[in-house]
């Protein structure tokens, strides 16, 4: 099949989180088995000049200026080679801006003119089987597609996170030159002086996904609709929930580029090796064999920051836990974790910001991870851990719940320690939980061997979205 993916991050490209992981996943897995996937996003202004051939495609709120990226430029961001999609980025001129997003007005301007290049591209001599859009930025492209005949690939709508959803005031259309859209915008995206991207998206797309099937259900009720709820529960029949999958070519210890040694479940003597490494890096002094937590992630309400933080002086008194802590995100959960290491140097690390090497180190070096979130549409943070032998603690909602099964000491059977409330308590029980298992050897090395023989990886995903791109044909 021709597939056409339009989004607004794809890694190693343009990434501020797992978004850019999962369409970059879904998207090289589709090549590998043989479809012909084209891909449209932004040019942002950290991106390379691309060297490859310029196109213009004409269109209502055109013409577009795409440049398709040369092989030799998808192998130096990918670091080996096998099936690539091409890769088309958009000029947008003097909205490129110096971040993938402006967080103001300007990205509105910016994802209007990316819908309608790709609804221009998918009517151009390339016509697509199916147009593959990604969250709100680009959820506007089925509906435009409505006025433009000859765009008559039907549409899907993959919800990563209905928490953000591109909400504008109605006028900044007009403002950024695309006034004529309003015509094509629900009735009920459109109220209060706002415009709401995510909810248009949803009522036009010819079939809407999610990124887990738990996640699927729980976002047709108010406690994680967002506001949404009413529309994705009258979309019930064309609502589908696919788990994301993994990239073990990128996210697997017996072969991360960034890792300086390399370990598989068979011998986990490297892995002890790399967390010496991680804690030196670190400068972090904790009891010998005392256990590391990881923590990779965006500091943010949804990810249950605060709860972490208001746990870490209570693990640090009644555990020997030492804790390596990467992200950026909200300013007062950053201040709060970064006044805990202040206070605890030798046994807390807290970088702010995202370093994708130490992202991977973190990973492989530590021997839990939490993942305390209040929603989370599916997750890689839990399955990236499994395959390092990393166990995660994770609230048992959307993703986490659909791939971290609790651990049964006595059985045998399990791969993570899963708690039910989001609250401090929760996640107390959760990390104690864990601990337990990490002072039994026995009970700790069986569960180390159940998570690294975990297989989320792509190839076991792409038959699903397979069966519903021909489900449109």
């Amino acid at each position: 099949m021709k597939i056409l993916m339009v989004c607004a991050e794809f890694a190693p490209w343009a990434k501020t989180g797992g978004l850019a992981d999962a369409v970059a996943g879904l998207t090289n897995a589709l090549c590998a088995v043989g479809h012909d996937v084209r891909v449209l996003l932004p040019r942002y202004a950290h991106l390379p000049a691309p060297r490859g051939t310029r196109h213009i495609v004409q269109g209502r709120g055109g013409p577009f200026v795409l440049a398709e990226a040369e092989p030799e430029q998808l192998a130096e961001h990918a670091g080996r080679r096998r099936p690539r999609p091409r890769i088309f980025l958009l000029d947008l001129g003097e909205l490129t801006g110096d971040t993938v997003y402006t967080g103001d007005a300007r990205d509105l301007g910016r994802f209007l003119h990316l819908c309608a290049a790709a609804v221009a591209l998918s009517a151009d001599r390339w016509r697509p089987d199916v147009v593959h859009c990604h969250d709100w930025h680009t959820a506007l492209t089925p509906a435009l597609q409505r006025i433009e005949p000859r765009s008559r690939a039907p549409s899907v709508l993959t919800l990563h996170n209905v928490g953000y959803q591109g909400v504008f005031a109605a006028t900044g259309m007009s403002e950024q030159g695309f006034g004529w859209v309003e015509q094509v915008v629900p009735v009920d995206a459109s109220s209060g002086g706002d415009v709401n991207l995510l909810r248009a998206g949803i009522r036009s797309a010819d079939r809407v996904t999610t990124v887990s099937p738990t996640y699927a259900d729980e976002i047709r009720r108010p406690e994680f609709g967002m506001g949404l709820e009413d529309v994705l529960q009258a979309r019930a029949g064309d609502l589908i929930g696919i788990l994301n999958g993994v990239d073990y070519g990128v996210w697997s210890p017996d072969r991360d580029p960034f890792l300086p040694l390399h370990y598989d479940a068979r011998d986990l003597t490297p892995k002890r090796r790399l967390k010496s490494l991680l804690l030196e890096r670190l400068r972090l002094a904790p009891t010998p064999d005392a256990p590391l937590i990881g923590v990779v992630s965006r500091l943010v309400v949804q990810k249950g920051i605060d709860l972490l933080a208001a746990v870490l002086p209570e693990l640090l008194s009644s555990t020997q836990a030492s804790f390596a802590l990467l992200g950026n995100g909200d300013a007062p959960f950053a201040a709060a974790l970064r006044s805990v290491a202040d206070l605890n140097r030798e046994r807390v690390s807290f970088f702010e910001g995202y370093d994708e090497r130490l992202a991977h180190e973190i990973f492989a070096g530590s021997d839990l991870t939490i993942v305390p979130s209040r929603y989370e549409p599916c997750g890689l943070t839990q399955m990236y851990a499994l395959r390092y032998g990393t166990v995660p603690v994770v609230r048992a909602t959307g993703g986490l719940a659909d791939t971290i099964g609790h651990f049964d000491a006595a059985t045998g059977v399990g791969n993570g320690s899963v708690f039910r409330d989001a609250d401090p308590q929760g996640v107390l029980w959760g990390v104690r939980t864990a601990l337990s298992w990490f002072d039994d050897p026995a009970a700790w090395a069986h569960l180390l061997q159940n998570g690294m023989a975990a297989d989320f990886s792509w190839p076991k995903q792409v038959p699903h979205y397979e069966e519903l791109y021909r489900s449109l044909l």
